[in-house]
């Protein structure tokens, strides 16, 4: 086999627009069935986008023997049931995040996968594009000096209110949408996990999930850091590491893929008020896809591996718990 047949279970926006896509420009993998519980959904998305085969159910197309593996962009509260169903059927996982709910969600997914022996990745497709890795080189050659602070804010205006991020029986709220990005980079940029966590948020009164939360996160060699994510501010997707001798800023932290070219921008900023700009290109969406398909194609280890995830599940359940309580949560 040298190109990995996926599936996909549902005709969720980001995976019409954004996965699917990339699949089909990678190099080891193709989409070959979608599956919706609305049938027209299905066929439409598929003469959409080139898809040969349609199900007008998730159980039928993890039936289908031809698919190796599939992409669940399902609400954030069916992510469970179906990366188990998945797993029972012998097909690898890549599920949107975040992955799970809880981290006793994430603990019965990872039991189901290793069982049935399939590959399982969250999603996080921002942590593959290229300028990251730059931006940890630029910290491991000093160019900022020693690390004393990081922040990372992800938010924008989300008019409709009926929308199904603010859903909570379907697992809606800002910090599982897209503030879970900003702790995730925190931790990935740093190379290292948070001792405690302080959150607070703005909970709606009839919704019942949270439109805006901040917070921080500490660290048990000193460095401080802070994450805020909102439903109800304007569009910034963007982190900053701040050192001794200056600070490193990256505009377009997680959708680079909006710029010309896909590229994203490092503003290396020195003490001495010398600025240089960093400019790097990458698919990142393609490039997340390849690496899943290398995993099990060629029996290679996960960039972003099951450790990882449960580490990021954690930190996301402690500040939920944090933001309720109104307290430090050590973790």
């Amino acid at each position: 086999m040298t190109k990995l047949r996926w599936g996909v279970l549902s005709t969720a926006q980001i995976g019409r627009t954004q996965v699917i896509p990339a699949i089909q420009r990678s190099n080891n993998g193709e989409v070959v069935a979608i599956a919706s519980r609305n049938e027209q959904k299905a066929e439409e998305a598929a003469k959409e986008l080139g898809i040969p085969k349609t199900y007008d159910s998730y159980d039928s197309l993890l039936d289908d023997p031809n698919i190796d593996a599939v992409y669940i962009p399902l609400p954030n509260a069916m992510h469970k049931e179906w990366v188990i169903q998945a797993a029972n059927k012998k097909k690898h996982v890549l599920c949107e995040k975040p992955v799970a709910i809880t981290n006793s969600e994430l603990d019965e997914m990872l039991i189901a996968c290793k069982k049935n022996k399939v590959v399982f990745m969250e999603a996080f497709m921002y942590q593959f594009h290229p300028q990251h890795q730059r931006v940890k080189e630029l910290i491991e050659e000093g160019v900022i000096g020693d690390v004393a602070f990081m922040r990372a804010s992800f938010s924008f205006y989300l008019e409709d209110r009926s929308n199904i991020r603010l859903s909570n029986e379907l697992g809606g709220g800002a910090m599982f949408d897209v503030g879970c990005y900003a702790l995730h980079v925190i931790r990935n940029i740093l190379d290292q996990e948070p001792a405690s966590v302080y959150a607070s948020a703005n909970y709606h009164p009839e919704l019942k999930v949270d439109t805006t939360m901040a917070g921080t996160l500490n660290f048990d060699n000193g460095i401080v850091t802070s994450f805020d994510t909102s439903f109800d501010c304007a569009p910034r997707e963007s982190y900053e590491v701040v050192g001794s001798k200056g600070s490193i800023n990256v505009t377009s932290a997680f959708r680079p893929d909006t710029n010309e070219n896909m590229a994203g921008e490092i503003i290396v900023t020195k003490d001495d008020g010398t600025t240089e700009v960093v400019k790097e290109a990458g698919d990142q969406y393609t490039l997340m896809a390849e690496d899943f398909a290398n995993a099990i194609l060629n029996d290679q280890p996960l960039t972003y591996d099951l450790t990882a995830m449960q580490n990021q599940m954690k930190v996301l359940d402690a500040v939920y718990e944090s933001s309720k309580k109104g307290e430090v949560v050590k973790l």
